[in-house]
Parts: C-alpha cells; structure tokens; sequence
C-alpha cells in the first residue's frame, strides 16, 4: 500500500550527487513531493530531505540504491509518525482587505500566521506547520482575495535517532579506517582487508 515517506540522507558535499539522486527517482517513475538540502550538525555534511508516496517495498530498495552512491554516507526512511516535521509557508494578501476586516487578523492569528511584510497595496503573512495546517489556511485566505502563496520543502529530524554524529562516531569505533598505501597492500593483506 502508498504512503508517504520521508527519506533523509547524509552525504558529502559534492557536485553532481543531487543529480544521481534525481535520476534515480526518475528511473523508478517516482514523483518528489518536496526536497531540502541544508548543512547538518556535522561540520562539512550534508542532509537531503525528500518526501515520496510509494510502498514501503519500493522506498526500501531506492535507499538500498541511494546508499550505494559513493559521497553518501547513510540513508534512513521513515513514515510521518516516526519524525517531526514541518514546511513555511507565505500568503500574499490584499492590505486593503486585511485593513477593513478584523476578521482576517483573527483568523491569522487562530493559525498561528504573523506579517513579515506590510506595504500598502499587499501584506505577507508567514506561518510553520504540517500541509494540511498550511493548506487549510489557503482555504481560508482564498475568499479575501488571496495573491500569492509558497510553501518551502519539508524539513524533518527522525524521533528515535540520536543523531547522524553519534553513528558517525559509532561506525568509526567499529570500522577504524586503514590508512595503507597501494604499494604495500600485499595480497594477503588485501585478503585480511575484506573479512
């Protein structure tokens, strides 16, 4: 059965991986519902957000293909209720209509939406939360004249992790790296290297 998925990955950051990434996805016939790309909390890593609706089959073996790329590091997928998470959204409204009616500032603030921009002939109002919050509040803006809206990628920390940065530290513990030149790789030693 569909659902939707997050997938996050933790890479280097190196040209030309977002495009393997992509083609990956296109390959499959997969649409991307949103993607975000940002910093993580290791110093010169890279996190990859990306929501997909397919089964949980197919987001298995694309992880499995996704962690093969050589710049990526680890690859996680998780269902809604195994994260946190949230997308920003901006609506554009007339200041004229948010100006005569009181009721659109009440409904803002039921939303938990708050101007960034006020000029005279439109206002922008921003608010955080899950799709159906941002959406819900397109529903209601709609009938005040509603100019323009934009909603970020999703952006998502998976509950039960402790981190990318302790699994970093874990899997150093564990597979120490070797640091041998080609020279004096004999081929025992290339033997005792793979076990």
């Amino acid at each position: 059965m569909k659902q939707e998925y997050t997938i996050t990955i933790y890479t280097e950051n190196q040209v030309g991986l977002l495009t393997r990434i992509a083609i990956m996805f296109s390959r499959r016939k997969i649409n991307v519902e949103s993607m975000n790309t940002s910093p993580s909390e290791v110093e010169g890593i890279h996190r990859f957000t990306i929501v997909i609706n397919v089964t949980e089959d197919v987001v298995r073996k694309l992880v499995r293909q996704i962690e093969k790329q050589v710049d990526v590091l680890k690859a996680y997928y998780n269902t809604n209720d195994e994260i946190i998470w949230q997308e920003l959204a901006l609506y554009k409204v007339p200041t004229e209509t948010i100006a005569e009616k009181a009721k659109v500032e009440r409904l803002l603030r039921a939303y938990g939406a708050r101007a960034v921009v006020i000029r005279k002939d439109y206002t922008i109002f921003e608010t955080t939360g899950q799709r159906e919050e941002t959406d819900t509040l397109i529903n209601v803006l709609a009938p005040f004249g509603l100019i323009e809206f934009v909603r970020s990628a999703r952006v998502a920390i998976i509950k039960d992790s402790k981190g990318f940065h302790e699994k970093l530290k874990e899997f150093e513990e564990t597979e120490p790296v070797k640091h041998l030149l080609a020279e004096d790789i004999t081929p025992e030693k290339a033997a005792e290297l793979e076990n």
